[in-house]
């Protein structure tokens, strides 16, 4: 995926890592709690992961978005510049 993006906006290495390995953690978080759901109730496992995608896909993100803002609203009003979201150095 980074040899996709256009060579003068291309992340570093470093930096393109931090970014996949958050989606990767979490993409492991949600087949563990399925595996675990799935005993629980006794459910198909590929039904609990098309719910649970579902849910992250909409709730999740909306979530995510209020979070950000509220974050980004109180690192603004604090002048907290090494919080910023984005900003790597």
């Amino acid at each position: 995926k980074r040899f996709r993006e256009p060579k003068h906006e291309r992340r570093p290495w470093k930096i393109w890592f931090l970014d996949t390995s958050k989606q990767a953690i979490g993409m492991l978080f949600i087949h563990f709690a399925n595996v675990y759901l799935s005993d629980l109730t006794e459910e198909d496992p590929c039904s609990l992961y098309l719910i649970n995608f579902l849910l992250d896909a909409t709730l999740g993100m909306l979530l995510i978005y209020i979070g950000i803002r509220a974050v980004s609203s109180i690192v603004e009003w604090q002048q907290w510049d090494t919080l910023r979201f984005g900003e790597y150095g």
